[in-house]
């Protein structure tokens, strides 16, 4: 049995605000570009909670009162109760002690509320998506490799797997990478729309799977017919699986849609070039992918 500890409501009042404070500095740290914001995240976040479990150690040490009291329960006493009530509802105009903890404790757990819900605008944008659907790839832009070279369509081997980028353009772009592979033209059956997509046989697909945003960085090759019938695309995250000879189709895995197809065609110097942009929106499907078309920028 222990009975409240004077003054320790001031206490609990005081880790209340410091959780409240470090919640608020997560959100600051979330949406500002500040040196080592990782770190700064983690700190606030963890201090928000430690304050928090100090503020409900201290309520439940000091301010709850677990004494008790063997006595006989008095008989009623009306105008008693009528005075106590009416004594009740005038202190209740005021802030009192109880109340103040009370909206310190409100303030707190709104503050993290906020702090758990940041990170959530960072899943993308939620009304103006067009951006989402500009690609820096237009006709006659030339495919080069990581050291800006540019690829001929002579030097694209079989069973090999090239990556691409869009010359003079920003690689770091979500939809600036693309995959190159050269299959039989025999085997290539694309959709009567991308006719012309695959010249001598190379096609180009993004490199962003459409499951979880992953890198395609895996080339299946057949090695056993009756297993692996064809060449295929892994994302090696969650192992969804894109044909390129049919558009990139997904043939296992949890991918909703099939890899965005670059059109490719081959200039007077033998060098590949886009023809166009991506047959559909790159990156995973939010919403609205079925429904637009990747356009350059």
């Amino acid at each position: 049995m222990r009975r409240p500890t004077p003054r320790a409501d001031d206490l609990a009042l005081l880790f209340l605000g410091l959780a409240a404070l470090c919640a608020a500095g997560f959100v600051v740290a979330f949406a500002l570009a500040v040196p080592h914001r990782t770190q700064l995240l983690g700190v606030a976040l963890g201090l928000a909670f430690a304050f928090l479990a100090a503020a409900c150690v201290v309520f439940d040490r000091r301010l709850l009162d677990t004494s008790e009291r063997e006595e006989l329960y008095p008989e009623p006493h009306v105008e008693e109760q009528e005075a106590v009530a009416e004594i009740v509802e005038e202190a209740g105009s005021g802030i009192t002690r109880r109340r103040l903890l009370t909206m310190g404790g409100g303030v707190a757990a709104g503050s993290l509320g906020l702090a758990l819900l940041a990170p959530a605008l960072s899943l993308g944008r939620l009304f103006d998506t067009t951006p989402l659907l500009e690609t820096p790839w237009r006709r006659g832009r030339r495919l080069v490799d990581g050291a800006g070279r540019p690829l001929r369509a002579a030097d694209i081997e079989r069973d090999a797997f090239y990556t691409a980028f869009p010359e003079g353009a920003d690689r770091e772009t979500l939809a600036a990478p693309v995959v190159v592979v050269r299959l039989d033209p025999a085997s290539v059956r694309l959709p009567p729309e991308r006719r012309g997509w695959a010249p001598q046989g190379i096609l180009a697909y993004s490199k962003i799977c459409t499951h979880a945003g992953c890198a395609i960085a895996l080339y299946r090759k057949p090695t056993d017919p009756a297993i692996e019938p064809a060449p295929a695309f892994v994302c090696p995250c969650h192992y969804s699986t894109f044909d390129p000879a049919t558009g990139g189709t997904v043939i296992f895995g949890p991918a909703g849609r099939p890899l965005p197809q670059l059109p490719l065609t081959i200039d007077r110097s033998g060098v590949l070039c886009a023809a166009g942009t991506f047959s559909g929106p790159v990156g995973p499907s939010w919403w609205g992918v079925r429904i637009w078309k990747a356009r350059s920028r």
